[in-house]
């Protein structure tokens, strides 16, 4: 009996760390489509090559980032860029990536106005200045309490863009022989020259921003497996989710292409019910992926102090402020230059991933 209740518990946990492993990544650009605009359906047919190199990259970066942070869960000092990349350029990249993740934030807040206001009307400033104040909130929660918000809308997100990526591709699936007519269209939209190296940019931009994230959640698991499955399970359920919207926004790309929130476009296309209460889930995915940032920006400094929380505050009118430029914009520049600067840092984590630690048989 003790061993069905342990499994049990394992699932429930395994779960629980899929969901916040997606919530990572279900931020403003993936949410909305614009993210796999730019990185995957900007390179027409090629596109699902994108895909693929990225169902392997996850699978693989996302297992060793759990498992890492897992393995050094009693080490309270264990800092996952020095230990992947040495002390130097370790040292390096725990610098850069807090002005990563301000500059990433700032794209989630803007997305979250542009929703508001393509959708409904509202402007685009109180729309920005609602989520900034609603990831402020979640971090003065508190971390546990934080996966717990954030595993339950990474999931949510995950179905809703199945639902309706699917339903799309089954509805415009004759359009599939047009795509080729729209390169032209497709090619300014590209963050890179080739699509092999929009596919590495793309898993760069994931993890490098998400290291300190996804090793507190490595850290915060029971068990080696809850960290390694989550991690599995949360990958290849982004994954499904980018080649199916892949899909649908390439289907639609005359239209798609031409918008802040092409995936807001694709459900209002189904009915507009659908679209009402999918641009309620795409704030949720902003403000999942939003708060989770926020976590690993400011605990670092002061933790569990007044000062923290005033660096918390600080930090929320800093990335309101930075997200008041154009969306579209912010996304086209931000999301490919961060991808760059991680491109070493992805390199290390695969090498040590495979390295044998000095006591393995």
């Amino acid at each position: 009996m003790e061993n069905l209740v342990e499994e049990k518990h394992s699932i429930k946990a395994i779960i629980k760390y899929a969901g916040a492993f997606i919530a990572w990544i279900v931020g403003s650009g993936f949410a909305t489509g614009q993210e796999i605009l730019l990185f995957f359906t900007s390179y027409g047919y090629a596109s699902y090559g994108v895909v693929l190199l990225n169902l392997i990259g996850f699978l693989l970066l996302g297992k060793i980032m759990l498992t890492k942070g897992y393995e050094h869960k009693d080490s309270e000092t264990f800092n996952p860029y020095k230990f992947y990349c040495g002390n130097k350029l370790g040292s390096l990249y725990s610098w850069l990536v807090p002005a990563t993740l301000i500059l990433i934030m700032a794209v989630l807040i803007a997305g979250a106005g542009a929703t508001l206001y393509e959708y409904y009307g509202l402007n685009r400033l109180i729309g920005s200045a609602i989520m900034a104040v609603m990831v402020l909130c979640a971090y003065l929660v508190g971390f546990e309490n934080l996966i717990k918000i954030v595993s339950k809308t990474g999931p949510l997100i995950i179905v809703f863009a199945l639902f309706v990526g699917t339903i799309t591709v089954v509805n415009d699936f004759s359009n599939i022989r047009e795509v080729g007519t729209y390169q032209q269209t497709l090619v300014p939209l590209q963050t890179a020259p080739h699509w092999v190296i929009s596919a590495v940019l793309y898993l760069s931009l994931s993890f490098l921003a998400g290291g300190t994230y996804y090793t507190a959640l490595g850290r915060s698991a029971k068990s080696r497996k809850d960290a390694k499955w989550g991690a599995i399970i949360g990958a290849l359920a982004v994954v499904s989710v980018i080649a199916i919207m892949n899909s649908a926004i390439l289907l639609n790309v005359s239209n798609a292409a031409l918008l802040d929130i092409p995936a807001l476009y694709l459900a209002r296309g189904i009915s507009y019910a659908l679209g009402t209460v999918f641009s309620i889930a795409l704030v949720l995915g902003m403000f999942s992926s939003c708060s989770a940032m926020m976590w690993s920006f400011c605990n670092p400094f002061f933790p569990g102090t007044n000062k923290n929380k005033m660096i918390a505050v600080i930090t929320a009118v800093v990335t309101f402020t930075i997200g008041l430029f154009p969306f579209q914009g912010l996304v086209g520049v931000v999301y490919p230059f961060i991808g760059y600067l991680g491109l070493i840092f992805i390199v290390c984590v695969i090498y040590k991933g495979f390295k044998k630690a000095p006591n393995s048989p």
